[in-house]
């Protein structure tokens, strides 16, 4: 997929974003997460303990507010549980209170009410794509490589923290 994909509309330019999260024990470990835009832009972080559906969701969370604009973004993940977290079972959840179909409390509630946030604050449409992991993508297996770098250095003792700031907009330059 290209980053200038043209949508159903004319125009539309639609930035690609592909997400992931790295967990190195799975519950407690260190974990990381990165988005890598198809443009080539990228960023990652990490926290020093928490679970790979959480790296998964901090991924989904940081690229959206990373790209407030008001082209289409789509996001690529491997992440079932992340795209559906964010894109299906967001409304019925607040419909039942923050809820599950079981009457249990959500899991990762502040990151799914964070994306849901961030969501509704973007000017611009967001969709989400699954892609399978570890098959070749190539942002995809960048996103993974900066995942757990992150996760890694985490661990290690040796990650600093770079913040990450919104992209700026597109400038379109005629020649």
């Amino acid at each position: 997929m290209s980053a200038e994909r043209v949508s159903g509309r004319q125009n539309d330019r639609v930035i690609t974003v592909s997400t992931d999260g790295s967990c190195l024990r799975n519950p407690g470990g260190a974990i990381g997460w990165a988005w890598a835009n198809h443009d080539g832009t990228h960023a990652s972080g990490a926290v020093a303990a928490g679970t790979n559906q959480i790296a998964e969701l901090m991924a989904v969370l940081e690229a959206i507010t990373a790209h407030p604009g008001d082209e289409p973004l789509c996001i690529e993940a491997d992440s079932q549980y992340a795209i559906k977290c964010a894109s299906l079972w967001v409304h019925s959840w607040r419909r039942k209170g923050w809820r599950t179909a079981s009457g249990s409390p959500v899991q990762n509630l502040e990151l799914v009410q964070g994306i849901e946030r961030a969501i509704a604050a973007r000017p611009g449409p967001v969709t989400f794509v699954w892609v399978r992991g570890h098959q070749g993508d190539r942002f995809n297996e960048r996103a993974d490589e900066l995942a757990g770098i992150a996760a890694r250095a985490m661990r290690d003792g040796t990650y600093v923290p770079v913040p990450v700031a919104p992209l700026a907009p597109p400038v379109d330059v005629l020649f």
